[in-house]
């Protein structure tokens, strides 16, 4: 190394200890260092869910949940997934939930002769029973795009269509704030929701106007923490490695 270079090192390799020695505290690199409350350690491991995670469903278990009328699952359990016995009713869980990431995978029939549009795959994720993440296989298959797979139902549009063929396995990762209510039932901040189809960004902080509605403009009504559910929709839509965070 030359002279120069070596001197040039020497100076960066001593420069907290000149800007400590200077007496000059808004120099000191030590006041921007924060190192408590220190973080807990979550494990991850590679296709499972993380080690504080509840795990709602895992390929077999369907103790998390229930019918959306009460009483036993009524769809069925093969092979790993949940599938939806069409003409069942949804199911809820158990466990109530605000502010969460949630994990699903999903996927639509690979039979799809006869079937376009709504009738194509359909079925949902209801944030706190109310607030719906549409589920439908929006593979080369127009609908409204309010409408179709990552989207809030009738409310906002994925920023892109991320699906994939039917019958393979899709995957929503999803960053919910649960909306917020004053003491006399007045909104106070509305629902906001993150969502990745497949590891693409379809929903970014996305604010919603209220609770899903079929027919008319969405509205709030005041409401506490409230299980996830899925929506049974006449189409035999499987789901598997499902799990929650509350955050």
């Amino acid at each position: 190394m030359t002279r120069p270079l070596l001197a040039a090192a020497c100076l960066l390799a001593t420069a907290p200890v000149f800007a400590q020695a200077s007496g000059d505290p808004a120099r000191d690199p030590t006041r921007t260092e924060v190192w408590k409350p220190v973080p807990a350690s979550v494990a991850t491991p590679i296709g499972g869910a993380p080690s504080d995670a509840i795990a709602l469903f895992d390929g077999k278990d369907v103790s998390a949940w229930e019918s959306e009328q009460g009483g036993r699952v009524p769809w069925r359990v093969d092979d790993g997934a949940l599938t939806v016995v069409p003409g069942s009713k949804g199911i809820r869980t158990r466990q109530r939930f605000c502010d969460m990431q949630l994990h699903v995978e999903w996927r639509s029939p690979s039979a799809t002769a006869g079937f376009d549009g709504q009738d194509r795959g359909n079925s949902g994720i209801f944030l706190q029973e109310l607030y719906e993440l549409q589920v439908l296989d929006s593979y080369n298959n127009p609908t409204y795009a309010n409408g179709q797979a990552g989207s809030i139902y009738k409310q906002a549009m994925p920023l892109v269509n991320a699906s994939r063929a039917p019958g393979q396995w899709q995957v929503y990762d999803i960053i919910w704030k649960a909306p917020r209510f004053s003491q006399g039932g007045g909104l106070t901040s509305p629902a906001r929701i993150t969502v990745l189809h497949n590891g693409v960004l379809v929903q970014d902080d996305t604010v919603l106007a209220g609770q899903t509605e079929y027919i008319g403009a969405p509205s709030y009504a005041p409401h506490d923490c409230a299980p996830i559910s899925l929506q049974e929709h006449d189409s035999a839509v499987s789901y598997r490695n499902i799990w929650v965070r509350e955050l």
